[in-house]
C-alpha cells in the first residue's frame, strides 16, 4: 500500500473559509531499532471530523497513536497537532487507552477516576469547584453522572468505558483519541456508544482505533488503514477486497457477524 497524499488545508462548507488541519503527518516514518513500523505516512485530520484507524495487530496502529500523543518521536518527517508539536498539544488531547490496569478493590469512585482528566496544571493534585463541574458535565454527557459516587470497580464493562471517555473529555479536548472503546461491551451497549461518539464528532475531532469494522459503516467520515504504510479511504470505499488486502485474509466483522473476502460479504 502506498501512503496517502497530504492535504494541507480544508474548505469548510458551512463558511467557505479555509481551515487549518487539527492533525498533520508529513512523510513520517518510525522504526524500532532497525525494524520499520511506519513508512512515509502522510495524512491530515480536519476539525469536527470522525476517523477510524484500523489494521492488523502489529501493523502500527498503537505506534501511530503514541506519535500523535508525543510519546514517541518520528525517525523522519514531521507531526503537527493543533498547530504545534505533539508534546505541547498534549493538554488539548483527550485520550482513552485500550486497557486500564487497576485493583478493583481500590476504593476509588467514578468521580475520582473521571476527575483525573483535570490533573493537567494541578501539580499538587488539588481540584477546584470548577474542575468538579466540568467533570460532572463530562459524566453527564456520557450518561453516567448518576454513578459519580459509585466505586469504579463495581461498574459493568460498558459503564467503565463511558467513565474513561468522560475522563478524556474532562480536559476539554480539541482532539479525542479512543483506543478500542467498545472492547468487552455487549452489542446493545455498543449501539449506544455509536450514537454518543457520533454526537461527539459534531463538537470535536474524534479518532477511534478499533478492530470492530462495524464502526466503519456507521460512525466515521474516513478510514485510516494502517499496515506499515497508511492508506486513507472514504467510508463508502471500504470493501471486502480492501479489507483482505489490509489484513491478508478473511476477517470476521464482529458487530454484524460478516465474513469479508474479495467476493464480498457472506452472512452466517
Amino acid at each position: 500500500m502506498s501512503s496517502a497524499t497530504l492535504t494541507p488545508v480544508n474548505l469548510n462548507p458551512l463558511t467557505d473559509t479555509v481551515t487549518e488541519p487539527i492533525l498533520t503527518f508529513d512523510n513520517v516514518s518510525f522504526a524500532f531499532d532497525s525494524m520499520e513500523v511506519l513508512s512515509d505516512v502522510s495524512f491530515t485530520a480536519q476539525p469536527h471530523e470522525s476517523i477510524c484507524v484500523v489494521g492488523p495487530n502489529g501493523g502500527g496502529k498503537s505506534t501511530l497513536v503514541k506519535l500523535i500523543l508525543g510519546l514517541l518521536e518520528p525517525g523522519r518527517g514531521t507531526i503537527t497537532v493543533l498547530g504545534t508539536d505533539p508534546v505541547r498539544a498534549r493538554p488539548k488531547i483527550g485520550y482513552m487507552p485500550q486497557y486500564l490496569h487497576h485493583d478493583q478493590r481500590f476504593p476509588v469512585s467514578v468521580l475520582d477516576v473521571a476527575r483525573m482528566g483535570r490533573l493537567s496544571g494541578h501539580l499538587l493534585g488539588f481540584y477546584s469547584r470548577k474542575d468538579k463541574q466540568i467533570t460532572m458535565t463530562a459524566l453527564d454527557e456520557m450518561g453516567v453522572a448518576d454513578l459519580a459516587k459509585r466505586p469504579f470497580g463495581a461498574l459493568s464493562g460498558g459503564q467503565r468505558q463511558r467513565v474513561l471517555i468522560a475522563r478524556a473529555l474532562a480536559c476539554k479536548p480539541e482532539l479525542l483519541l479512543l483506543d478500542e472503546p467498545t472492547a468487552n461491551v455487549d452489542p446493545a451497549v455498543e449501539n449506544q456508544f455509536l450514537e454518543i461518539l457520533h454526537d461527539l464528532a459534531a463538537k470535536i475531532t474524534v479518532i477511534t482505533v478499533t478492530h470492530d469494522l462495524g464502526f466503519v459503516s456507521q460512525l466515521v467520515d474516513r478510514v485510516i488503514c494502517v499496515n506499515r504504510y497508511v492508506k486513507i479511504h472514504p467510508t463508502s470505499e471500504i470493501t471486502g477486497e480492501i479489507i483482505q488486502d489490509m489484513y491478508g485474509g478473511d476477517l470476521k466483522m464482529v458487530r454484524h457477524d460478516h465474513c469479508c473476502s474479495e467476493q464480498g460479504h457472506a452472512h452466517d
